[in-house]
């Protein structure tokens, strides 16, 4: 995913630290999540909505934030395209806070159409990752602020899928 340059200058502003946890990396002002589960349906745009069914499992990664002594992690994401939302899991100071909790809201209506991409690959591109009001309720709180907003554009996802 892409992050978003207003969500990379809010997380500065609230002297948060992102890092990656598990098997994700940080680069290029993208975080990357290993798929390790899941199966996608795509069917032709206008034809049956959603067009895109299924999950997506993210499991063994995930993103932390750390200001001062606290950091959350979430981690274990569990995408639904069919409802538009990602799931995963909370830790607050390796205490978990929530177990599968909507943490992100997924809007695909800047989703670009299916593309083939190299060894075998489908990729899908586009879906804007916005913060969901649960994540934010639970970051103003856990960093005693205000300033996460749900909606709050987080980056641009693009999904590669093995079709083989």
């Amino acid at each position: 995913m892409a992050l978003d340059k207003g969500f990379t200058d809010a997380l500065s502003t609230l002297g948060l630290t992102p890092g990656v946890l598990g098997s994700a990396t940080l680069a290029d002002g993208s975080v990357v999540f290993p798929i390790t589960g899941g199966n996608v349906k795509y069917y032709t745009p206008g034809t049956v909505n959603p067009y895109v069914q299924g999950n997506i499992k993210h499991t063994g990664s995930g993103l932390s934030l750390t200001a001062g002594s606290t950091t959350v992690e979430l981690t274990d994401f569990d995408i639904d395209p069919g409802t538009s939302v990602l799931y995963g899991d909370v830790k607050v100071n390796g205490a978990p806070a929530a177990t599968h909790a909507v943490l992100f809201d997924l809007d695909g209506s800047t989703l670009q159409p299916l593309q083939n991409g190299p060894e075998d690959t489908a990729v899908l591109q586009g879906t804007r990752v916005l913060v969901s009001g649960d994540a934010a309720a639970l970051l103003n709180k856990t960093f005693n602020t205000d300033a996460v907003k749900s909606g709050l554009l987080v980056g641009t996802a693009t999904i590669t899928l093995n079709t083989k």
